[in-house]
């Protein structure tokens, strides 16, 4: 399909939806992005199985050909983690770094292996052709929470600052945790050579935060030599797109290094703010930066909808869909609770244990990352396996998305309404 047409299509697809939801539905505007996406997409599916309407075949075969792994993993994903980074209150993160930390890489670990292990119990019950490693390799792929899902959805929905803040945060750093820990269960499944998880770990994340740092550091040192405020803007273009490239030719971990350029170049900006505001006082860089995250995210959740159109339903969709809804909410559960009971008394918001955890586990929004991670597997799993892979991945994005993400902002509120109760109780010495 000629890009400018697709892009047309796109666009219209943001403006149109965007439109109607304003006008008609009132739902946060990313939500209704991908919920109206896939319902329209669903339309021209069974539009195509009873006519024959060779423009529309044509469209849906486009969409099939379209690399979306390659458009999100090697182009667009950097920006869109910078984006998200940039935004970080490092007061808050350093105030909640320990429990950021924790959920970011124990909580990942443990939902991912969890999830495979309880994955190959409903495989057993129902004979699905899938190993303990298989299960979960799957595990992996659904288990980190996206970070373009948190800081698009979250961010508009009311939840206070020190929570956004836990939640963006974790969501940033643990999709380098689950990339890390489905590159180690990739070379389990598909040996290409030795494969030493703690090694792999080590060199994944410190490599990327060494390389982040030190390009970024040389190349902030432009900034201070320029006044031209569209000068800042590609100095910081330059700088995510080369650390992810070295990052991803080298091994290491290109979604930690573009999350740690953001933060770095937004902590810099801050130091430099006075400067900045002489030079930049209508506030270029900081909106080009909103804007273009909001333009990516509007594509991404479009291009989420419209794989729809490309996706072959498995023989045992129907078994395994419900389940893997449930053991996804059970693992995360879990996961966060090992992660809350390790953070002790540096739970943020002064929240009990048991409020924290339904907060995080019902406020983790998957996304695109599954998604490119999922399409990754058709090189070595089954077409039966792989097609199984690509059904789990979609409807628990929608799920996610659609379900928690429309009912987060009350869940929010009533915990908040819990604590505070709790709190007057305590106060009042009657627990």
């Amino acid at each position: 399909m000629n890009i400018l047409l697709f892009l047309i299509i796109i666009l219209a697809f943001i403006v149109g939806i965007g439109i109607l939801n304003e006008r008609v539905f009132h739902i946060q505007s990313d939500i209704a992005l991908i919920m109206f996406s896939v319902i329209i997409s669903l339309i021209l599916v069974v539009i195509s199985r009873f006519f024959t309407i060779e423009p529309l075949e044509k469209f849906i075969r486009n969409i099939g050909e379209f690399g979306f792994e390659e458009y999100l993993m090697d182009g667009v994903l950097c920006f869109m983690l910078f984006a998200g980074a940039s935004k970080v209150n490092m007061s808050k993160f350093r105030q909640n770094v320990r429990p950021i930390m924790l959920l970011a890489l124990l909580s990942t670990a443990i939902s991912s292996f969890l999830y495979g292990g309880l994955f190959y119990l409903i495989a057993l019950l129902f004979r699905i052709p899938m190993d303990i490693w298989t299960c979960i390799l799957l595990g992996c792929v659904v288990s980190p929470t996206d970070p373009i899902a948190a800081t698009g959805i979250l961010n508009k929905i009311g939840l206070s600052k020190n929570v956004c803040s836990v939640i963006e945060n974790e969501s940033l750093f643990n999709d380098g945790t689950g990339v890390t820990l489905f590159i180690f269960v990739k070379t389990l499944i598909a040996p290409v050579g030795k494969s030493n998880f703690v090694e792999l770990m080590l060199k994944e994340i410190l490599g990327a935060v060494a390389v982040a740092l030190i390009v970024s550091f040389l190349l902030f040192q432009l900034i201070k030599l320029t006044r031209d405020p569209i000068r800042y803007i590609l100095i910081s273009l330059l700088d995510v797109s080369c650390v992810y490239l070295i990052c991803e030719h080298l091994g290491f971990s290109g979604v930690i290094a573009s999350v740690v350029c953001g933060m770095f170049f937004s902590y810099q900006m801050n130091r430099i703010d006075r400067r900045a505001k002489v030079i930049d006082p209508k506030d270029y860089y900081r909106d080009f930066w909103e804007i273009l995250e909001s333009i990516l995210n509007a594509v991404l959740f479009i291009m989420i909808g419209l794989l729809a159109l490309d996706i072959e339903i498995s023989r045992y969709v129907f078994i395994v869909v419900p389940a893997a809804i449930i053991i996804l909410i059970m693992s995360r559960a879990v996961g966060v609770f090992v992660s809350s009971v390790l953070t002790g008394r540096s739970i943020p918001g002064k929240y009990s244990m048991k409020e924290f955890v339904i907060l995080m586990t019902w406020s983790a929004l998957k996304g695109g990352l599954s998604l490119a991670l999922a399409l990754q597997t058709g090189e070595f799993l089954a077409p039966d396996i792989y097609n199984l892979f690509i059904n789990v991945t979609y409807v628990t994005i929608f799920f996610t998305v659609l379900v928690q993400g429309l009912t987060v902002k009350k869940v929010y509120f009533r915990l908040e309404e819990h604590k505070a109760a709790r709190i007057a109780m305590q106060k009042r010495g009657e627990i």
